[in-house]
């Protein structure tokens, strides 16, 4: 009983990416974007789909309010005089979640991406700063790639 509900819902989720996929390519722009997003090494389907549909901001926004908006800048814990942690929390949750994993691999394998994480460490920030602080880097690199209409492999002038 237990293998067949395994199938079920193998079956259901191979149904949804099916359903992912037509609905990207039945509209342009979005596509478009989809063929953007995927030309970043690391970042697969799974994320491009979550991109897409959870940030349909990305292109349209400045590099702060992008990472605000999901979650990834610091923010000020501040009162008065006494001055907090700088940490960052809130946003898209999913946004978050989906761009996690492929920072992990970027940080072994994009050499942008490694190289600002290894000089963040070296600098003294703990591991997972440096890991969303690389998170921001990935998406404002996506946000201006989205608005210049640019893949990776075009792309030469971010830094």
């Amino acid at each position: 009983m237990i293998q067949q509900v395994i199938k079920l819902y193998e079956k259901q989720l191979e149904t949804i990416q099916k359903k992912q996929q037509q609905l990207i390519e039945d509209d342009e722009q979005t596509q478009t974007k989809a063929r953007i997003i995927a030309s970043v090494p690391g970042l697969g389907p799974a994320t491009v789909a979550v991109l897409i549909s959870e940030l349909p901001e990305l292109g349209n926004l400045n590099r702060q309010q992008i990472a605000r908006l999901v979650g990834v800048a610091p923010t000020n814990r501040d009162s008065g005089t006494m001055r907090g942690k700088r940490t960052t929390g809130g946003g898209r949750r999913e946004v978050k979640n989906a761009l996690f994993m492929p920072t992990l691999v970027a940080k072994q394998h994009n050499p942008k991406i490694k190289t600002f994480y290894e000089r963040l460490v070296e600098n003294g920030k703990p591991k997972m700063v440096a890991l969303i602080a690389s998170m921001r880097k990935l998406l404002t690199i996506l946000n201006i790639m989205i608005k210049e209409g640019e893949t990776w492999n075009q792309q030469t002038k971010i830094t």
